[in-house]
Parts: structure tokens; C-alpha cells; sequence
């Protein structure tokens, strides 16, 4: 699963970074400098001053070079670690690493800051005790719904997956096991419960509720809704904010039963040299005017409680910005499932 869930686009390079003077390239000579912190991050993923102000705070310098998707990253230290600190996967990338032996256990007690982070999220089925992974930022999947073709806000899955009300005016996400966890999560079920009774049922499902499905939006739904083709779309809490901010007639809830949670980590990889540093950086990271900070500069959804309590009002009551404590309950981390799920999810599709 390759998240699109940052409220700035990975695609687009911004240039605001260079005027930071960080190095975008990973010097020779700070592979083993016990003055440095080796910070590897998705594009346009941190706040305007985030590295500045930490090397002021710590008087370690920040090499920093970017990567575009988990792929990138995982190919880049699949071989051997060349001297990064910090990295930041996805959930699903961070149990991949995990399966290759690819990241280091964390020091808690090098990190005070992590009492900061919500405790619903500290104990995922990917990182159990959050033994190698922190929340950085993250998000959800949820419904964008335009407000005036509503009778009300929609609260469950079930006005996607049953309901006939927006017949012809409904998209779900053009990915098979995203759609088939959440049909299962509909039924009132875990996402990662997979097994072939789950799966014949989220299939049955879908397909007698395709005639009232007008398309399957390969990461366009919250345009679709933003045209006034669709009255419901299955979407990325980030994608949705874009469209929020164009168009106020358009909101988003996270159902009743929970969703999919998203999130990108920080991990220190396997054979990082300036292990205390990487404590260090990420320490700061999750301190409450850091993260505040990161979250309001990208527009995104902070793990950390602490920064949310310095957050606006406005930021607090959007749902595609912070989950409401019942929706976030229910929510889920995704597993990988095994290749014959996926063969007979492919094959159900």
C-alpha cells in the first residue's frame, strides 16, 4: 500500500528547503561524525525552520536528503544502511524493514517526548510496545461527502457499501484490498481479519452494490466530488483537505466503525552511526511546539497530544485534521496479508 497522504504533494519539489543551507546529499565525511544526525525524509515533510532550530537547540548539524516513496527508501538501505540516522517509512514499510531486520530498537529513555504521543497509538500490531517505530504524522481514510447533497453526515461505511440513497453518486478507491478491508470493517469487523469467509462476504457485498458505485477513483475522488459528479467518495483524509480548503460545501467523516489508519515513522535503520543523535533529533521532533509547528506548516494530522493542545480551534474541529477520540478508537493499523489474500483479493476485483 503506497499512501498518497501528505496535505503538501510529494510530487512537486518545493525549493523553500534549500534556503535552509541543509545538504541535500550525504557527505563522506559525516558518515561517523559524532557532530552530525543523518535525517532521511519524504519531500516537503517537515516544518519551515524544524532542522535550523534543532541544530541551534542541540549544536549538531542535520544532513538531509529526501526520497519520493517508500520504494525509493527501502531500495536505497535494502543493501546496507549507507549511513543514515533517521529514516521515515510508512506503517506498512516499517513492518517490511521490520521482516528484514532493517531498523534498531529504540532507547525509550532517550526519548522523554514520546509521552506526548496519543497512548491510543502506542502499541500498533505492525511495532508492538513501539519498540522500533515513532508516529511523526499520519492520517486516515475516510468519506468526503458534499453537504448539501446529504440529509446528514455520513457515519457509517454502510452509506457506501448498502445504501442505495446516493445511487449513481458514489466513488471508492481503485484499490482492491484497501476496499475489500474496509467493506469487512462495514460488517463490523477487524480490517485485518482476511479470512475467506470475510473476503466472500466483502465481495458479495461490493458486487451487489456496484450498480450504484459510478466509479472506482484512481486517487481522484476528492476531485470528482470537488466537480459535482459524486456526492460520496471513499478518500485519503490528506486529499480531502485540498478540496476543503477550494470548496466549503465539502466535508469529511471517519465512520463509526473505525478506519484504516496511515501513518510515516521515525526509525533509526540497522547500522546507523550516530545512534545517540538520532535520539536526539527525533526527541525534538515529538516535543508539543516542534510537532505543532510540522503540522500546521504541512497542513496535517500530528499523533502527538501535547501539539494539538497548542493547535487553532479551527485545526481541532476538522475531522480530516483530528479524529474524533470514538473514530479513532475503532481505527486500525492495515498488516500485510499473506500472497494468497492478495492473489484471491486480485481475483475477487
Amino acid at each position: 500500500m503506497q499512501a498518497r497522504h501528505t496535505a503538501i504533494s510529494r510530487r512537486t519539489f518545493l525549493t523553500g528547503a534549500a534556503a535552509l543551507g541543509i545538504s541535500f546529499r550525504l557527505p563522506r565525511d559525516a558518515l561517523a561524525s559524532d557532530g552530525t544526525v543523518n535525517f532521511y525524509n519524504w519531500q516537503n515533510y517537515i516544518g519551515e525552520s524544524t532542522l535550523e532550530d534543532f541544530s541551534t537547540a542541540s549544536g549538531l548539524a542535520v544532513h538531509y536528503d529526501l526520497f519520493a516513496d517508500n520504494d525509493e527508501l527501502f531500495a536505497k538501505l535494502r543493501g546496507g544502511n549507507p549511513g543514515y540516522d533517521v529514516i521515515v517509512p510508512s506503517n506498512d514499510y516499517v513492518e517490511r524493514m521490520l521482516h528484514a531486520q532493517m531498523l534498531q530498537t529504540l532507547d525509550h529513555s532517550q526519548i522523554p517526548a514520546l509521552k506526548n504521543i496519543d497512548p491510543v497509538l502506542m502499541d500498533p500490531v505492525f511495532d508492538p510496545g513501539r519498540q522500533y517505530s515513532l508516529p511523526y504524522l499520519g492520517g486516515t481514510i475516510g468519506i468526503g461527502y458534499r453537504k448539501s447533497a446529504v440529509r446528514e453526515i455520513p457515519t457509517s461505511w454502510n452509506d457506501l457499501f448498502t445504501s442505495n440513497q446516493h445511487a449513481g453518486r458514489i466513488a471508492l478507491l481503485n484499490d482492491p484490498l484497501i476496499v475489500t478491508r474496509l467493506a469487512i470493517k462495514a460488517m463490523g469487523k477487524s480490517l485485518n481479519d482476511l479470512d475467506p469467509a470475510n473476503l466472500a462476504a466483502a465481495e458479495a457485498m461490493i458486487s451487489k452494490q456496484r450498480p450504484n458505485i459510478v466509479a472506482f477513483a484512481p486517487d481522484n475522488g476528492q476531485d470528482l466530488l470537488l466537480a459535482g459528479e459524486v456526492d460520496l467518495a471513499m478518500e485519503w483524509n490528506s486529499d480531502m483537505l485540498h478540496v476543503m480548503a477550494e470548496d466549503d460545501d465539502i466535508g469529511y467523516s471517519v465512520p463509526e466503525e473505525g478506519s484504516l489508519i496511515w501513518e510515516d515513522s521515525l526509525c533509526i535503520p540497522s547500522g546507523a552511526p550516530n545512534v545517540d543523535n538520532a535520539h536526539a533529533l527525533i526527541n525534538f521532533l515529538l516535543t508539543p511546539e516542534i510537532g505543532a509547528a510540522i503540522a500546521t506548516h504541512l497542513n496535517q494530522a500530528t499523533p502527538n497530544t501535547a501539539a494539538r493542545a497548542l493547535m487553532s480551534p479551527s485545526y481541532l474541529s476538522n475531522p480530516a485534521l483530528s479524529l474524533p477520540p470514538t473514530a479513532l478508537k475503532n481505527s486500525e493499523y492495515p498488516l500485510i496479508p499473506s500472497p494468497q489474500t492478495l492473489k484471491t483479493i486480485q481475483q475477487s476485483w
